[in-house]
């Protein structure tokens, strides 16, 4: 594949719409500063590919004072919100539309492997050295005058050729093990390998014990990215799949694999994260995607990994008793008459678990879930709390009769205010019955 030419209006035009306005706000900036302005990684790669571009992520070389976030600040608008992350001499620049990740040309140490790098000042070669793969380690300049070639000092077009993530360095997954989790998610999205040289340096990285020196959080944020990347055409079963053949899941925690249960319910989460069946709250893909994952596993194994990542608070005691909770609530969906008695049994149920349940659920139930997600968890019922204490109701028996009329209304039965007051009315008669009868009973125990 020889690297075709580019104009810069080509470029920009190849960008996402939403995208673009901020990106020639900075090359006119950067040209204005007589400063070197890159498109790099990802995006020059795609474009090769001829796939859409997603994603921005553009280099500056820095002039003088010139860095990513003074170049940001001076070329934004002012409705633009920038995150400045020092620590890696990086920028976000976000619209309501779009958004634009610009960083320092940056040189790299890793200090012990496993450990974040030391980032130190550099220019575009060092920054592209300090890339996971070939394939990423491209640039097209954007503030060069007439058509431009793809910057590929390391390969890459060839190995795009060829079909293969190459690392750049014998010690690359020494020195960042969660590349290994990076190259999972891109070999099956982009339809490439991993080449045989690097194979046989991650199994050295694997056997020198890298993978233990990596935080829980770093790995948990790598299997949050492949989640997401089902959005993006990702089939998570073989991201999974080729994680465990290549002793990485081991290696995060003895005895992680990819259970065989696991695996329809996991390419049905991947196909509800691509096309959601329904629209609800934000989905942390990521939760979902543990919860499916690791239900077949023992209790202790579960536990043992949600530690090994570093799940925290809540989510911990969700996500290791989802097995159990999943058993009961399918027995009990399986039970349950009408839709008001769904509406009972999923109420409450976190976006997460939905999706989870969902993606162990056979046909009918699934279909049940479906309906309630996108019709009847929105659904209100024509009266309110104070509606019913208007009418005599009070405690308890406020709550109860809500619940009541909730389940009616979704069932059929109750089909407006008025009919809702009547039946508050009813439930209330029977209430004071009961409670009329438990005090005769109380005073008739003394005497």
């Amino acid at each position: 594949m020889r690297s075709p030419r580019f104009s810069r209006e080509q470029l920009v035009a190849s960008l996402p719409p939403e995208s673009a306005p901020l990106v020639e706000a900075l090359v006119r900036r950067a040209l204005g500063r007589k400063a070197r302005l890159f498109l790099v990684g990802g995006p020059v790669r795609d474009l090769l590919l001829r796939r859409e571009l997603r994603d921005v992520d553009l280099l500056l070389e820095p002039r003088g004072r010139l860095d990513a976030e003074r170049l940001a600040r001076d070329a934004a608008p002012r409705d633009a919100r920038i995150e400045v992350y020092d620590r890696f001499g990086t920028v976000r620049i976000s619209r309501a539309e779009g958004a634009v990740d610009l960083a320092t040309a940056r040189s790299e140490q890793y200090r012990t492997p496993g450990a974040l790098p030391r980032v130190g000042p550099g220019d575009l070669t060092t920054d592209l050295a300090r890339r996971d793969f070939s394939v990423n380690a491209m640039a097209l300049p954007l503030t060069e005058d007439g058509p431009v070639r793809v910057v590929d000092p390391f390969g890459g077009i060839e190995d795009l050729e060829r079909g293969v993530l190459r690392i750049l360095h014998d010690r690359s997954f020494h020195d960042d093990p969660t590349r290994a989790l990076r190259a999972a998610r891109l070999a099956p999205r982009l339809g490439m390998s991993l080449s045989r040289s690097s194979g046989g340096s991650l199994r050295a990285a694997l056997r020198e014990g890298a993978f233990g020196a990596v935080s829980g959080d770093r790995l948990r944020r790598e299997l949050d990215k492949l989640f997401d990347d089902a959005c993006r055409g990702l089939d998570v079963v073989k991201a999974l799949r080729l994680l465990d053949g290549w002793h990485v899941l081991g290696a995060l925690e003895p005895g992680l694999g990819l259970p065989r249960p696991s695996v329809p319910a996991l390419r049905r989460l991947g196909r509800s994260f691509a096309d959601p069946p329904w629209r609800g709250p934000r989905l942390r893909r990521g939760v979902a995607g543990l919860a499916t994952w690791l239900t077949p596993l023992s209790a202790g194994l579960r536990r043992r990994v949600l530690e090994r990542l570093s799940v925290r608070g809540e989510w911990v005691d969700r996500i290791a008793g989802f097995p159990a909770g999943l058993l009961g609530l399918q027995r009990e969906l399986q039970g349950a008459r009408g839709r008001g008695a769904v509406d009972a049994l999923l109420a409450g149920t976190r976006e997460e678990e939905l999706f989870a349940l969902h993606a162990w659920a056979d046909p009918p139930m699934r279909r049940r879930i479906v309906r309630w997600a996108a019709e009847d968890r929105a659904r209100r019922a024509p009266v309110s709390g104070n509606d019913l204490t208007a009418t005599g109701l009070s405690g308890p028996a406020v709550g109860d009769a809500l619940a009541t009329i909730r389940a009616a209304f979704l069932d059929g039965g109750v089909a407006n205010r008025e009919e809702a007051l009547v039946l508050a009315a009813e439930l209330g008669r029977k209430g004071g019955r009961r409670r009329s009868r438990t005090a005769r009973g109380a005073r008739s125990r003394r005497s």
